[in-house]
C-alpha cells in the first residue's frame, strides 16, 4: 500500500468512525423503555391457587397468570366466547350433556422447578387433572358446590370415596371426564347444561395447572401459581405490593377481536392494536392500599396507569354531571364509566342465635332491620349517585335482569319495620332506648367492616337506620380475608359485602342461598327446600321467559326470609393515564391486562 492509498483508507476509518458514534447502529441503540402497568386493589388478596379462590381481586391475578379452555373477545358487545387454549369450539351433544374440546399443540407452562428444568406441554391429562382438583378435598376448593352442581359424571362419587378413605384417586377412571386423546378432553354431564361452557371460561379459577406443580409445592401451592398464561409472578409482598412479568414461554397470541360495528371506542382501539402479539406490556405492578385517598392520589401524581373504580368520595369532583372534569380532560386523561355486572348486599348468619332461624319473631327482626335500610340514601351519599337500588340479586348486564322488577328489597319503610319489631316482642324493656329479645336478653347487633374511609361512611348510613328504630349496633372492625375466612366458617353475624358476575348468566348468584353451597357461596347459611328445588330447576333451563319466572320466584323466597338485604348495583368509573392505550372494561372477564399498552412517547418526564 503506497502513501496515498494508506492515507485514504485512514481517511475512510476515520469517516466511518465518526458516523458510528455519531449514528449508531440498531444493535446500539438504547432498549426501548419499559412498558410497566400499575394500579392498586382496595383490599388483600388471598393467594393465588384457582380452585381454592372466591374473592374478585386473588381472581384478577389468576385470571392474568392461567389460561382456561376458553374466554372472552376483549372487545365484544354482546360478550362472545372465544377459544384460548382450546382449538375451536366444543363439539356439544344435542342434549346438553356432552363436550367435547380439543387444545391447541405448543402451549406451555411457564419454567419452574417442579418441572425439572424441561418444558411442559399442556395436555389433556393437565385439564382434567385441573377439574379433579375441584373435587379433592385437600384442595378445600370454594367451588366445590358449583363444581357439584354441574353434574360431572363420576366426580361426586369420587369426593365422596376420598372423604371415607382420606384420599383423592386421580388416576380412577371417570366416564365424566375422558382423555380421548393428549390433546383432546370430553366431558360428560347427568343432566343437560346448556351454559357448561361458562365453567370452561373463567381462568382465575379454571385456569389449567400442572399435578408436578401442586404436588411439589403442596400445601403452599397458594404461593406458587404457575400456568401458561400471558404474566408470571415475579414478587409478592402479602398485602401490599404483587409484581407480575411477561411470561417467556407465553405462547403466540395476536390481538385479535370482533368489536361491535357502532362501537366507536372499541374499533377505534382494535384498529390501533389489531395484530400486535400479547402481551403488550412488560410488566404489571398491583399495589393494595385500602384507603380511597392515597389510592386517588397514586393516579393523580401519575404513580399509576389506571384507577380502577374510583372512590365514590371523589365522583363529584372527578365526573360532574357524569362528564369527565374538564382540568382531567385538558390533562387527556381517560374515562370508561359503565354500570358494573355487580350487587352490593349484607346477610345475618341464619345459624346465630340471635339474628338466625326460621321462627317467626327471627323472620320478623331481619325484615324489619332490612326495611329500615335507605338504600337510596346510600346511592345518594356514599355512593354519589354512582349506583341504583338493588331489587335482588339478579345483576344488570347478565341475561334475566329486568330493570323494571320491583321487590320488598328495595324498599324503604321504617315505620312498617318500626311496628314488625313491636308485634314480635322486639321492645325497649328497661327504657335505655334500645330494644331487648322478646325473651328479654339484650338485641345487639355485631356488624362486621373494614376500617377505610369509603366503608367508614357506608357503616354511617346503617347505623343511623338502626338506631332510628331501636335497634344496637356494634360495628366489629377487622382485615377483608380474615372476615371471609370467618363468614365461611359461620362465625360472623353479621357482614356486608359485593358480588360480581363471571359469567352473562344471572343464576350463579343465586347460589348464595342454595343448601349445597353452606360455607362456600352461602355465607348466611340458608336452608330452604323449595329454593334449593328451583335453583336446581332452573340451572338445567336454557335462557327465556320459563326460567326468568323461576328466578323471580326465588328471589320472593329471599325476601320472604331476608338472609341477604341486597342494597346496590355500582356504576364503575374507571380512569387510565393519558399514555394507556386500549383498556376497555369487560362486564365479565378478569384478564384484560395483556390487551392494555403503555404509548412510551407519552410518558412523563421523569
Amino acid at each position: 500500500m503506497n502513501i496515498r492509498t494508506w492515507a485514504r483508507a485512514t481517511s475512510l476509518g476515520l469517516a466511518l468512525g465518526l458516523a458510528a458514534a455519531c449514528y449508531p447502529t440498531s444493535a446500539q441503540q438504547p432498549p426501548p423503555p419499559e412498558k410497566v402497568f400499575r394500579y392498586a386493589f382496595p383490599v388483600a388478596e388471598t393467594g393465588f391457587d384457582p380452585p381454592q379462590l372466591s374473592d374478585l381481586y386473588s381472581r384478577i391475578v389468576t385470571a392474568n397468570i392461567f389460561e382456561a379452555l376458553y374466554g372472552y373477545d376483549y372487545l365484544a358487545r354482546p360478550v362472545k366466547i372465544v377459544p384460548v387454549i382450546a382449538d375451536g369450539m366444543p363439539l356439544v351433544a344435542p342434549d346438553f350433556r356432552t363436550y367435547t374440546v380439543k387444545l391447541k399443540r405448543g402451549i406451555f407452562f411457564a419454567d419452574d422447578a417442579a418441572f425439572a428444568g424441561k418444558k411442559h406441554e399442556v395436555t389433556a391429562n393437565d385439564v382434567a387433572y385441573t377439574y379433579k382438583r375441584f373435587y379433592d378435598p385437600a384442595t378445600k376448593s370454594q367451588q366445590l358446590a358449583s363444581m357439584l352442581e354441574e353434574g360431572i359424571v363420576g366426580m361426586e362419587e369420587l369426593n365422596k370415596r376420598a372423604i371415607e378413605v382420606g384420599k383423592f384417586e386421580y388416576d380412577t377412571p371417570v366416564e365424566g371426564i375422558q382423555v380421548l386423546d393428549r390433546y383432546t378432553i370430553q366431558f360428560k354431564l347427568k343432566q343437560p347444561r346448556p351454559r357448561f361452557i361458562y365453567t370452561l371460561a373463567d381462568p382465575g379459577v379454571a385456569g389449567i395447572v400442572a399435578r408436578e406443580v401442586v404436588e411439589k409445592y403442596g400445601a403452599s401451592i397458594m404461593e406458587h401459581p404457575v400456568g401458561t398464561g400471558a404474566f408470571m409472578l415475579s414478587q409478592w409482598r402479602r398485602a401490599s405490593k404483587i409484581t407480575l412479568v411477561k411470561n417467556p414461554n407465553y405462547h403466540e397470541d395476536y390481538y385479535t377481536a370482533d368489536p361491535a360495528p357502532g362501537d366507536a371506542k372499541a374499533q377505534a382501539i382494535y384498529a390501533r392494536l389489531k395484530g400486535k402479539r400479547l402481551p403488550l406490556v412488560d410488566k404489571v405492578e398491583v399495589s393494595i392500599i385500602e384507603e380511597p385517598q392515597p389510592r386517588w392520589l397514586a393516579f393523580l401524581n401519575n404513580e399509576h396507569e389506571l384507577v380502577e373504580r374510583l372512590p365514590y368520595a371523589y365522583a363529584p369532583e372527578v365526573v360532574p354531571r357524569n362528564q369527565l372534569a374538564p382540568k382531567l380532560a385538558k390533562r387527556g386523561i381517560q374515562l370508561e364509566r359503565v354500570p358494573l355486572s355487580d350487587v352490593t348486599f349484607m346477610y345475618w348468619n341464619m345459624t346465630d342465635p340471635v339474628t338466625g332461624g326460621y321462627t317467626p319473631e327471627k323472620v320478623a327482626l331481619r325484615r324489619a332491620m332490612a326495611l329500615a335500610y335507605d338504600a337510596k340514601a346510600e346511592v345518594r351519599l356514599p355512593r354519589r349517585g354512582q349506583a341504583i337500588v338493588a331489587q335482588g340479586p339478579i345483576m344488570p348486564r347478565t341475561a334475566s335482569y329486568d330493570p323494571n322488577f320491583r321487590t320488598e328489597m328495595g324498599t324503604y319503610d321504617p315505620a312498617r319495620a318500626i311496628a314488625l319489631l313491636d308485634m314480635y316482642g322486639y321492645t325497649d324493656r328497661d327504657g335505655d332506648g334500645w330494644r331487648e329479645q322478646p325473651n328479654g336478653q339484650p338485641l345487639v347487633i355485631e356488624y362486621y367492616t373494614l376500617s377505610s374511609a369509603d366503608y367508614r361512611e357506608l357503616d354511617e348510613i346503617f347505623k343511623k337506620c338502626m338506631d332510628a328504630i331501636g335497634v344496637k349496633v356494634v360495628l366489629k372492625i377487622g382485615k377483608w380475608p380474615d372476615h371471609l375466612k370467618n363468614a365461611r366458617a359461620g362465625k360472623l353475624q353479621m357482614w356486608a359485602l359485593g358480588l360480581s358476575a363471571s359469567t352473562p348468566d344471572s343464576g350463579p348468584s343465586f347460589a348464595y342461598g342454595y343448601g349445597k353451597s353452606l360455607g362456600e357461596d352461602n355465607l348466611a347459611w340458608f336452608k330452604n327446600a323449595k329454593f334449593d328445588e328451583l335453583y336446581e330447576k332452573q340451572s338445567l333451563m336454557p335462557n327465556g321467559p320459563e326460567r326468568d319466572a323461576l328466578l323471580r320466584e326465588m328471589v320472593r323466597i329471599l325476601v320472604a326470609y331476608m338472609p341477604y338485604k341486597y342494597r346496590t348495583h355500582r356504576i364503575g368509573i374507571d380512569l387510565t393515564q393519558p399514555w394507556v392505550v386500549g383498556y376497555m372494561r369487560h362486564p365479565f372477564a378478569r384478564d384484560f391486562w395483556r390487551f392494555v399498552d403503555i404509548d412510551t412517547s407519552k410518558l412523563p418526564r421523569k
